[in-house]
């Protein structure tokens, strides 16, 4: 079977959209599954639909990657986006044919400082991992390449201000898609902590400011990557190898910070497509956390304990389903800014994603770190509902002690990275820091009362003493109660 290429699909007929050249517009550090199915995807369809006439040009960010890979295939690689949406099952394929070609910078460094003499090069994107915005002070200017993303970036805008000075419009828009905290502008900080480092100019600096435009950003879709139970079957039908075969889920929502000129310069809502960009992405950000990872956390510890073990299968359980939609719609929503009307189409997305048949979502991958969880997805929608209506929101008081109740279940034994309980006669390990498993095999053995009171009170966990919070306390208690005399698939039953 011949290798996907531009002759491959020639000489196969194909007649879908194809871009064989274009400038390369965008340099991309970052060649993973998420940015081939989200940025590239874009990209590629913006290319189509209204002549954005742009290449990617790829760079791997860390020494082993798929450069080789991409080499090979022209750039060219399979995507499918699978899901619901409207109610209706969506099995879409697109070959990308947006990127041009992949830099190994460990292999061929002057080939990414290339690039910055490029006067097409308009777009730097990224996604380094949410470790990769960080700031090294081992990184020299004369590495080859310097090792972290920012001390990278920094000396490849150095090389572009070296060969166009401060000539206007020559600066980047630079769109920051780690999955850390205004991306953009903590990125920018790491830039200047190595201009200050390197001893790097004033008028360097100067241009980096005001010629460069570090965007934050919010992305949101689910990626699964590679189908490697599939691929075979994939490639048999499509009659050519592809490699890097990738997939992810139907939803897609880009929320990019920045000016309106921004707004007209990327042609994404020309294009139809899912990208907003606005001058604050935070109410975006707060409404994915709070809904989608909120929906997360809420549901999952006691769907895992009531006998479920995915996302989709909650989603078919009424009960489950139904806790779900009630802590959404009447607890989390009426704490939020944006229209209501806005607010509720997304929630309903949620529900489609949780239920997309092509996803296995397992609960317990979910369930990692869940007391940071917790406490960065649920208590703030907790604190604004007491705060707005004076009242307890009944059904995430109840997801606080289903979360107890999740790391206190049977307790058996303290392993070196998880605390090992039992459900029925099936073991599951609660992965979470090493002080919060030693707190809970601690107090695996309190009363319910004893036990809401420890949990709440500590600080370490929450950052303030949750017993402060009217009712709270004692609700949790009862429902810890509750759960140790009926199981927990009783409770849920009462809790819709």
């Amino acid at each position: 079977m011949k290798k996907l290429s531009y002759a491959t699909l020639k000489e196969q007929g194909y007649n879908g959209y194809l871009l064989e050249s274009a400038p390369e517009r965008v340099l991309q550090f970052g060649e993973g599954n998420f940015l081939r199915a989200f940025v590239d995807y874009f990209i590629d369809m913006a290319n189509e639909k209204c002549g954005f006439n742009s290449k990617v040009v790829l760079c791997q960010p860390i020494a082993p990657g798929l450069s080789k890979m991409i080499n090979e295939q022209e750039g060219l690689y399979t995507l499918y986006l699978r899901g619901f949406e409207n109610g209706q099952k969506v099995n879409d394929k697109r070959i990308i044919s947006a990127v041009s070609r992949c830099i190994n910078p460990y292999e061929d460094y002057a080939a990414l400082l290339e690039c910055a003499h490029n006067p097409d090069l308009r777009y730097l994107a990224s996604n380094t991992t949410e470790a990769g915005i960080a700031y090294d002070p081992a990184c020299k200017f004369d590495d080859e390449p310097p090792a972290s993303f920012p001390g990278k970036l920094t000396r490849f805008l150095y090389e572009r201000f070296e060969t166009f000075g401060a000539e206007k419009g020559k600066g980047f828009v630079i769109l920051s898609c780690e999955l850390i905290d205004n991306n953009g502008q903590e990125l920018k900080k790491c830039v200047h902590q190595y201009i200050d480092q390197w001893g790097l100019s004033e008028e360097f600096s100067k241009w980096v400011d005001e010629e460069n435009l570090f965007c934050s950003t919010l992305v949101d879709r689910i990626v699964t990557g590679y189908p490697r139970a599939e691929a075979a079957a994939l490639n048999e039908e499509n009659g050519y190898e592809d490699n890097l075969l990738d997939t992810g889920e139907v939803f897609g929502f880009w929320v990019i910070e920045g000016p309106d000129w921004l707004a007209e310069e990327l042609p994404f809502k020309k294009a139809g497509l899912p990208v907003l960009v606005t001058a604050d992405h935070t109410p975006y950000k707060k409404r994915k956390v709070r809904i989608l990872n909120g929906a997360h956390t809420s549901m999952v510890l006691a769907a895992y304990l009531a006998g479920q073990d995915i996302v989709r299968n909650c989603m078919q359980d009424e009960v489950i389903k139904g806790f779900m939609d009630a802590t959404v719609y009447e607890e989390i929503i009426p704490t939020l800014t944006l229209p209501k009307d806005e607010l509720e189409s997304f929630a309903h997305a949620v529900g489609e994603r949780f239920n997309n048949p092509f996803i296995d979502h397992a609960l317990l991958s979910i369930a990692l770190n869940s007391t940071s969880k917790w406490k960065a997805r649920c208590l703030p929608s907790l604190k604004g509902y007491v705060e707005k209506f004076g009242k307890l929101p009944r059904r995430l008081a109840f997801s606080l002690a289903a979360y107890i109740a999740f790391y206190t279940n049977n307790v058996q034994r303290l392993e070196a990275d998880a605390l090992i309980c039992k459900r029925g006669d099936q073991e599951y390990a609660v992965k979470d820091d090493r002080p919060v498993l030693e707190f809970y095999f601690a107090h695996k053995d309190d009363a319910p009362a004893d036990l809401a009171k420890a949990v709440l009170s500590n600080e370490a966990f929450w950052g303030e003493d949750l017993t402060k919070i009217e009712g709270l306390e004692a609700a949790v208690a009862e429902s810890l109660a509750a759960v140790r005399e009926k199981g927990m698939a009783e409770v849920l039953k009462e809790m819709k």
